[in-house]
């Protein structure tokens, strides 16, 4: 792969995320636009990270052997189209059924996108092509999240999604450029493969962690934009998208993991700092104070983007075969960690209180964290 070929995969992948998750700062706008509670709010963004979570079942059987160039050029237009239709939604059902379709494609693209950067020979040139695609898929989430929230305060949020659709017109012609030879390298997951590896303690464990992980860091930054309307009424959605700055910190992380891992030593150690940083900063998001909660999203990012580096490392080069299905499988656990996040609890801050759910979210990092130093042997062969 050359230089011109990762620009544009980078590209493409930064515009994928902020896609996903343009509509997250503007929930409690989008739920007064459309007169619907929080939980159908968070829909938006549940709906794609549920599609995510079934792609390497539902991608293995239709895209198993599609050209990775071919693959974007379609999804990449359906995208292009249904963005602008979001722009043009004047109901709920509506606005929730082209995302729905957008949640069909975006799949299809980061699947592309992966499996383009990991066909490399390599196991290290691998290693440092997944930090690209985990700095990546982070800056783009950011950049969404903050770009969406200005563009709405400043132009209204249907002009979000024009200019998101511009962005991907412009990225369709940057795919046209890449090489046509590369495959997907999908396979048709067998339930006898699946359990092979769920029987692998050492993917059970990475698994398991990324899910509860997930769970709560997606669940919690999806209801923040409500908690922080909550406390005041008149914020912008530009100041709620300033929230998410934090989320850059996983850019640091992903690029320089290897100069945090040589700081603890081992894998596991900087993997129980990780979530150890996460436990404690969790208490923090019941201050009413804007300024600590500002702050607590960066800290909450450092922890959780140290975990899913050095996790989605793992995950990739554990196992000599059935790559594509190892990794496959982690996106499912986090993916699945993020849908349930998403519905859950915004349904226990509507219907209980925000300490509520702080508590809630204590409790599963503290389950977590005793689990994987329970199986800390698991993580031998990657010190």
């Amino acid at each position: 792969m050359n230089k011109k070929e990762l620009t544009i995969i980078i590209y493409t992948i930064i515009m994928i995320l902020s896609v996903m998750y343009a509509t997250q700062p503007l929930q409690p706008l989008l739920a007064q636009e459309f007169s619907v509670s929080m939980v159908k709010a968070s829909s938006f963004s549940a709906v794609i990270m549920l599609f995510l979570a079934l792609s390497p079942i539902i991608y293995g059987y239709i895209l198993e052997s599609m050209n990775a160039k071919k693959m974007l050029i379609i999804a990449s237009i359906i995208l292009f189209f249904t963005n602008i239709f979001l722009g043009f939604s004047n109901s709920y059902g509506m606005f929730l059924f082209f995302r729905t379709c957008e949640a069909i494609v975006v799949p299809a693209i980061l699947t592309a996108c992966m499996n383009i950067l990991a066909s490399q020979k390599h196991k290290v040139k691998i290693q440092i092509n997944m930090s690209i695609y985990v700095a990546t898929t982070v800056f783009g989430g950011a950049l969404g999240r903050i770009l969406s929230g200005f563009i709405a305060t400043q132009f209204g949020w249907r002009m979000v999604f024009f200019s998101l659709s511009f962005g991907l017109l412009l990225g369709l012609v940057f795919i046209f450029l890449l090489k046509s030879d590369k495959n997907t390298n999908m396979t048709k997951p067998k339930l006898k493969d699946i359990s092979k590896i769920l029987k692998d303690k050492r993917f059970f464990t990475i698994y398991s962690l990324m899910f509860v992980l997930v769970f709560v860091f997606v669940g919690l930054l999806n209801v923040l934009p409500f908690r922080i309307k909550e406390i005041y009424p008149q914020v912008s959605e530009t100041q709620i998208g300033m929230l998410y700055i934090g989320y850059i910190v996983g850019v640091l992380v992903s690029l320089n993991i290897h100069r945090i891992i040589n700081i603890f030593g081992k894998d596991f150690r900087a993997i129980m700092f990780g979530v150890s940083i996460c436990l404690l900063c969790i208490f923090c998001f019941l201050s009413r104070n804007p300024i600590v909660i500002f702050l607590m999203v960066f800290v909450l990012c450092l922890g959780q983007f140290i975990v899913h580096t050095i996790a989605t490392r793992m995950a990739n080069s554990l196992k000599k075969s059935k790559k594509a299905l190892c990794s496959g499988m982690y996106l499912s656990f986090y993916y699945m960690g993020g849908t349930l996040g998403t519905i859950l609890l915004p349904y226990i801050y509507l219907n209980y209180s925000w300490s509520i759910t702080i508590y809630i979210l204590a409790l599963l990092l503290v389950f977590i964290l005793i689990f994987t130093y329970y199986n800390k042997k698991n993580f031998k062969a990657h010190n």
